[in-house]
Parts: C-alpha cells; structure tokens; sequence
C-alpha cells in the first residue's frame, strides 16, 4: 500500500545526519536490497556531511544522501537512498534539489546505477565515464610478477607519501579521508620504485566480500600487482569498480576470477570531467566518496 506524503513536498524537512543515525542508514541500505555497510556509514558520516528526511510514520528515515566536501573544486554525492515504500513519489528528488542548494557553485559528482541515472540527467548532470565492477576470488598464475615496483604492508610512515600520491592522482587533497583509511580499511599495500611509492590500495569489508579501493598505480602491471597482493591476505571473494578506461586490467583481472557484475556511469555537475590523472586511478575508495 502506498504510504501517504504530505500534499507538498516543500512541507518535508531534510536534517543533517550524524554517527548516531548510523544504524538508522543502515536500515535503510538493508530495505532497498544492499548490503548493510555499517563500517562505510561510520566513514561517510564522519568524513562526509549526511543529509536526511525521517519517515512521516516514525519507521526510521526515508531518504538519505551523502556529501563528501574535497574543497571548493569538488563534491562527492553518494549513498542516496529512499525507503521502498517512499519509492518514485518524488522523494529523491526533493532531497538532490536540497543538496544541490546547499553546494551552490561547487562542481559535484556521483556514480549513478541505471535506475538513478534519469533523475540526475533531469538535473543537470552529464556523462563523463563509466566503471566495470567485478568480483570474485583472484587466482593466482604461476609466472613471475610483472612490473618494477614492489608490495609491501603500508605503515604508518607511509600515510603522507599516499596522501602526495593520492592528490595528484584525484586531482584535490583528501587528507580528511584519509587519514581515516587505517581504521577503515582491514589492509593497505603500497608499491615501491627506486625506494619511492608509486602506487597504493586497500581493501575493506562489505557484505561477505572485500572491496578493493582505492587503487592507483603507474601502470596496469603494478595495479594488478596490489590486487594479487591484497587478494592474498583474505579468503573472501573480492569486489572492486574498476574504471571502465583500464580494459588491459579488466582482461586480466577476469582471467584471474573476478568476473564483470554491475556497472556504474560517472556523473558531474558544473565540471567538464573529474580533476586528476585518470591513467592512474583505476578504482575509487567506494562510490559514494570517489
């Protein structure tokens, strides 16, 4: 049965959200059939800003949405939810308008799923790219590793080499994200050349997989390299949103088990493409922060 709304939109209120909203967002991942990801909430509210609207009906929230703030060149919009029962009753919409009020002028992107993809077309936003998931257990080949760099677990020393890394690769500093990747994320590697780190990835827990993300690297050789390095340290199949560009690592990641699933198209709005070096970005930390 339909649930009622008020008769104006308008009338709804969009609240910030906070960590104690956590399992609240949780609930709301789990209504619509993902997983539950309450360790990706914990980093999206605290590194992000939430924005919410509970359910008139007192049953949780309604709707979510997350916005992670890289400085005045780029926002990331992710996470944006709307309870089944609120389902294409223009709840999404009212809550993005919201959004793109309150971000004014600062360029924004997303990774629209094939369903969301007709709200943010009517919004303003334009197709820059697409990425490729894949998942699965990585099989090892019996060749030596490709490539000149080596892997090892990060430390702590190596937290600001990733973070130089990272920003001339995304294209603006996401210290405040992270900083917050060792608590995150369950592993890191980095990749050495000539004593100097050249690439980095980790992988993190999501609904009986690990996620591999970020992944940079300077070539496909040594983005494969982490993968096969993370892979080792886990028995869970692995999950990773490749950009769609890197087909030579697409091909070799499927003759190593991980097969294409779902695919995502990356949006933006006031920006003609995402800033940084997408020859060195392969996989996002999730989609919903880019």
């Amino acid at each position: 049965m339909p649930s009622s709304l008020p008769r104006s939109l308008a009338e709804l209120p969009v609240r910030r959200l906070t960590p104690s909203d956590l399992v609240a967002c949780a609930d709301l991942c789990e209504d619509r059939g993902w997983p539950r990801d309450e360790q990706r909430w914990g980093l999206l509210l605290t590194a992000g800003t939430g924005y919410g609207m509970d359910d008139p009906g007192g049953k949780g929230l309604m709707a979510s949405c997350v916005v992670t703030s890289y400085g005045p060149d780029l926002a990331a919009v992710g996470m944006l939810l709307v309870a089944e029962r609120y389902a294409r009753q223009g709840i999404a919409r009212h809550l993005m308008e919201r959004v793109l009020e309150e971000h004014g002028s600062t360029p924004l992107s997303l990774y629209a799923t094939a369903a969301g993809q007709p709200l943010y077309d009517r919004l303003g936003f334009t197709v820059v790219g697409r990425t490729q998931r894949v998942t699965g257990h990585y099989r090892p080949g019996d060749e030596k590793p490709r490539g000149v760099a080596t892997i090892h677990p990060a430390t702590a020393e190596d937290l600001r080499a990733i973070i130089r890394l990272d920003t001339g690769a995304f294209g603006t500093d996401r210290t405040h994200v992270l900083a917050r990747l060792p608590a995150f994320a369950d592993h890191i590697r980095v990749a050495r050349a000539q004593d100097e780190i050249v690439g980095y990835a980790a992988l993190w827990p999501s609904d009986r997989t690990h996620v591999v993300g970020p992944l940079i690297a300077p070539d496909t050789d040594t983005a494969e390299a982490l993968v096969a390095a993370l892979s080792a340290a886990t028995d869970l199949p692995l999950r990773a949103d490749i950009d769609a560009r890197h087909t030579d690592l697409l091909d070799r990641l499927e003759q190593r088990g991980l097969l294409p699933s779902s695919a995502t198209t990356v949006m933006t709005l006031g920006a003609s493409d995402l800033p940084g070096d997408w020859r060195r970005r392969y996989a996002p930390l999730t989609v919903a922060t880019g």
